[in-house]
C-alpha cells in the first residue's frame, strides 16, 4: 500500500471513530508502528490531525456561536421543515419552553394562532413574535446577551429551577452522536441543562449542519432526549446508533 493510500485509510477511520491507535493500525495495515507515526506526522503538518499519545485525532475547530444575523439566514428552508414538524407536538393547554435561536424562532411563528397556550422562553425575539398572539408569554428574565438576544445569568438560572412545563424545544449549536449536544459557553450549557431538568418532555430541534460538531461545553447525552427534529441530512449521520438512543424525526416536503 503507498503512502497516500495508507493516509486515506487513516482518514477514513477518524471521520469514523474518532480516533486511532497507532499499534492496532500498523497491525491492521501490516506495516511498522513507525510507518504509521510517520504518516501521523505528515497528516499533523498538513493540519488535518492532531497527535494524541499512542494516536490521533481529528483536527476539527469547536464550533463558536455567531450573531443572529448571521444565523437567520442560514438553511432557512430547513429550519421552517424542522419548525412545522416541532409546531404538531405542542397541545392545547400546554406549557411550553422554548430556547433562544433561529430554529425555535420558527417555531414560535407557527404557534401565533394557537389558544390556551403558554410559551416559556429565555428568547427576547420569540417573546416579541409572539406579542401580538392569545399565546401567554413568560420570560425567564436575566442579563441579555447582545447581538444574540438570549437572557442568561443567575436570575435566567432561579426562573429555571422552579418551572415545570410539558415541553422544551431544545436548539443546539452542536451535535454529536458519542459527544452529545454541546454548547459554545458553560453559562449557555447550564442554562439548557435546567431547561431539560424542567421539561417532561425535551425535542431537539437542528438542522443536520450541527451533526457531528462539537463546542466547548456539555448540554446533555443525546440519550437524555425524548427525540430530535432535523431535516433529511440525519438519515445518512449514524442512522443505527441514532435511533437506538432516541426518536429521530426527518423533516421533509414544502415548508
Amino acid at each position: 500500500m503507498q503512502p497516500n493510500e495508507r493516509r486515506n485509510v487513516i482518514l477514513e477511520q477518524l471521520n469514523k471513530n474518532e480516533k486511532i491507535d497507532i499499534d492496532a493500525l500498523a497491525k491492521e495495515l501490516d506495516v511498522s508502528a513507525m510507518t504509521i507515526r510517520r504518516d501521523l506526522n505528515y497528516l499533523e503538518e498538513q493540519e488535518q490531525i492532531i497527535r494524541t499519545l499512542g494516536g490521533a485525532i481529528l483536527n476539527k475547530p469547536l464550533v463558536m456561536e455567531s450573531s443572529f444575523q448571521t444565523k437567520e439566514g442560514k438553511n432557512a428552508q430547513e429550519k421552517r421543515l424542522i419548525a412545522k414538524r416541532a409546531a404538531e407536538l405542542v397541545q392545547e393547554h400546554f406549557t411550553i419552553l422554548i430556547d433562544s435561536g433561529t430554529t425555535t424562532l420558527e417555531i414560535a411563528k407557527l404557534l401565533k394562532h394557537k389558544r390556551n397556550l403558554t410559551v416559556v422562553t429565555n428568547d427576547i425575539k420569540i417573546a416579541a413574535e409572539l406579542m401580538d398572539s392569545e399565546v401567554k408569554v413568560i420570560l425567564t428574565g436575566g442579563e441579555m446577551q447582545n447581538n444574540i438576544g438570549a437572557l442568561f445569568g443567575p436570575l435566567t438560572e432561579q426562573t429555571l429551577r422552579n418551572l415545570h412545563v410539558d415541553l422544551f424545544f431544545l436548539g443546539a449549536h452542536a451535535v454529536h452522536l458519542q459527544v452529545g449536544v454541546t454548547a459554545p459557553t458553560f453559562e449557555k450549557a447550564s442554562i439548557k441543562k435546567l431547561m431539560i431538568e424542567s421539561a417532561q418532555a425535551t425535542w431537539l430541534v437542528a438542522d443536520s449542519s450541527k451533526l457531528d460538531q462539537k463546542a466547548l461545553a456539555k448540554v446533555c447525552d443525546l440519550e437524555a432526549l425524548s427525540g430530535v427534529i432535523s431535516d433529511s441530512g440525519i438519515r445518512s449521520y449514524h442512522p443505527e446508533e441514532l435511533t437506538e438512543l432516541l426518536e429521530v424525526v426527518a423533516a421533509e416536503g414544502e415548508a
